[in-house]
């Protein structure tokens, strides 16, 4: 006869604790850290107050994010395009004031422009290598390792041959917060 034991109590964390994970699905880990960004982004936005829309075909934007207010100078509602990067080649809390990520130069044109009737940001992520460490589910959390960061690109030159590597700032942590300052600049006329 077997007994069942009980769940070993969450960590004080809140999170679970570890336990052996079942055999993941086989979709190319570059397609999940794809899904993995989208769903960060989907809860920044939900908590910002903010609608998405995917442009169909994206032409080189992954997101097009609404901002509705009464404090708009511009217009009742304000948008910005967004273009999701992750990579698990960088360590979490990169140190000093900015890290280096290398963009296809097509692609740096794009976000580059100016000047431009809707703005654009870069959103890269960083993760762990594992999937098994990208979250944990607690009763009280969900926890998405490790962060994402953002940055306006406009104006920025092409400096490679066929890449160019860009500096994103550490301090611009991509959150709720971040992005309702965001939509608060663009609204009142200026830039991210």
């Amino acid at each position: 006869m077997a007994l069942a034991q009980p769940d070993p109590a969450p960590a004080a964390s809140g999170l679970l604790s570890e336990r052996i994970a079942p055999p993941r699905g086989h979709i190319a880990t570059t397609a999940c850290m794809e899904t993995l960004q989208v769903g960060y982004l989907h809860a920044v936005a939900a908590a910002a107050g903010c609608s998405l829309a995917q442009p169909f075909p994206d032409h080189g934007i992954d997101w097009h994010v609404s901002h509705s207010g009464p404090g708009h100078a511009v217009d009742d509602e304000v948008t910005i395009k967004v273009q999701l990067k992750a990579t698990y080649q960088l360590p979490p809390r990169p140190r000093g004031p900015t890290f280096g990520f290398t963009l296809d130069n097509d692609h740096l044109v794009k976000l580059a422009r100016t000047p431009v009737s809707v703005h654009k940001i870069l959103v890269v992520m960083i993760l762990p290598r594992s999937q098994d460490d990208w979250l944990r589910a607690g009763h009280d959390r969900l926890a998405l390792r490790h962060c994402c960061y953002w940055t306006n690109l406009a104006g920025h030159p092409v400096t490679g041959r066929r890449r160019t590597t860009v500096r994103i700032p550490t301090s611009r942590v991509f959150d709720d917060r971040a992005l309702c300052e965001i939509m608060t600049r663009v609204g009142a006329g200026g830039r991210p």
